[in-house]
């Protein structure tokens, strides 16, 4: 079909009502647009049926994890461009039922499935997760949680580098600068926030591949145990402890926080964990992490957050890091995090925002997958390799935009016997591991 770009492009606008701001390039090599905007390389028909049978950004994520679509030039700044279109659309915009009922908008509807094609759409790229049974049990966690972590050790350790810390990393400036400086920084960060000394428990909860665990024990002198739900992150965090020579002072388990029954800790750390406990268990979260405490002990509970919406009960999670990223994961406004903690008994005395940190580290992430793509793309393979670029550029993006954020809060069982004085335990010039 001659010049498929034009086309596409011209049936894009008439049902979006607006212009489409990057260049399409179509599978018969033909390209529409404005000179100089990015390329959107729609490689042949079945990425219209996707998107067709499955409109929105669930149809979208499983065309380009197919490699039905893809960006030619900056990847940021085709996602930059096509925000508008695909994530930023507000509260307000009119659904799909309501457009349809517009006659410019059924003609074009027409006019897609026409320049589609016949036949019905592909089966959905392997790489996405199916949900069965219900939401944060055991073992529907379990196998969240092992559709993201247990990729492979050896891709992570090119996304990660060799801190192998998958969490926000803390920066001194704007520019960025070594990843491995700004992780140890961050881990730093939190054990002094936790005021950690020699002789004390720490539970490092969501401990990955061990490197608060080992960062704990090896600068501060105290005990961790570790705990994941991936048997790949466990059995290489254990042979990091081992390689340091710390078996005597750190525990690595396979092991859900709900079935941690040695406590107390005299702290706890929670780093990129809390995502993945979901709404509807929140509060028994927290109350667990409260118990596990002794009093006196210290939280610090580093975790995304999203902006609050006007209505609230409007909120839907993202289909593409549902489906491909981060199953059955949530993410709360601040606020509510806060309250959570505080109804579960805890002392909220700081919280501090890195939004910007992560920006910076996602940009690594990815700069560190693109030089090294063709190995990246063996180890787990095309589709993964791809929705892990998508997910941390778009990522980049939404914490540099300000559309979620990533904050630290540091919470206190504080002492609750008969007699005691209620004292935080904390200094009372705040933020002295400054």
């Amino acid at each position: 079909m001659a010049d498929a770009a034009s086309r596409l492009k011209g049936l894009l606008e008439q049902l979006l009502g607006t212009p489409v701001p990057v260049r399409v390039r179509a599978w018969d090599g033909s390209l529409a647009g404005p000179p100089g905007a990015p390329v959107l390389v729609v490689r042949n028909r079945r990425a219209l049926r996707r998107l067709l049978w499955k409109p929105g950004e669930l149809g979208l994520a499983r065309a380009w994890v197919a490699g039905d679509l893809d960006v030619e030039g900056d990847l940021y700044a085709a996602l930059d461009a096509l925000a508008g279109l695909i994530w930023d659309r507000g509260e307000d915009a009119r659904t799909l039922g309501q457009a349809l009922r517009e006659p410019e908008v059924r003609a074009a509807v027409r006019g897609l499935f026409r320049l589609a094609g016949p036949g019905l759409p592909p089966a959905p790229p392997r790489e996405e997760a199916r949900r069965r049974g219900h939401l944060h049990t055991r073992r529907t966690d379990r196998r969240a949680i092992s559709h993201h972590y247990d990729v492979g050790n050896d891709f992570y350790e090119i996304v990660l580098g060799p801190s192998m810390v998958y969490s926000c990393a803390y920066w001194e400036t704007p520019e960025g600068g070594d990843l491995e400086t700004a992780q140890r920084d961050k881990l730093e960060l939190v054990a002094r926030k936790l005021a950690l000394r020699p002789g004390q428990r720490l539970l490092d909860v969501g401990c990955g591949w061990g490197s608060m665990a080992i960062h704990a024990a090896r600068e501060h002198g105290v005990s961790v145990v570790g705990i994941t739900l991936s048997q790949e992150q466990a059995a290489y965090a254990r042979k990091r402890v081992a390689d340091e020579g710390l078996t005597d002072r750190v525990e690595i388990r396979v092991q859900d926080y709900r079935d941690v029954r040695d406590g107390p800790f005299d702290a706890i750390s929670s780093i990129g964990m809390a995502e993945h406990v979901g709404a509807e268990r929140y509060l028994a979260y927290a109350q667990d992490l409260y118990a596990l405490l002794r009093p006196g002990g210290r939280l610090l509970n580093h975790q995304i957050a999203r902006r609050p919406r006007r209505d609230e009960s409007s909120y839907h999670v993202d289909e593409f890091i549902d489906a491909y990223v981060f199953p059955d994961g949530e993410l709360a406004p601040l606020g509510t995090t806060v309250t959570q903690l505080e109804r579960a008994g805890f002392e909220v005395r700081d919280v501090e925002s890195i939004r910007e940190h992560y920006g910076l580290t996602l940009r690594q992430w990815v700069a560190n997958l693109e030089a090294d793509w063709p190995r990246a793309m063996r180890l787990a393979g095309p589709g993964r390799a791809r929705v892990w670029r998508l997910y941390m550029a778009a990522s980049a993006l939404a914490f540099e935009q300000n559309n979620i954020g990533v904050n630290q809060v540091l919470a206190v069982r504080t002492p609750d016997g008969p007699g005691d004085s209620g004292s935080s335990g904390m200094p009372l010039r705040a933020r002295m591991w400054k």
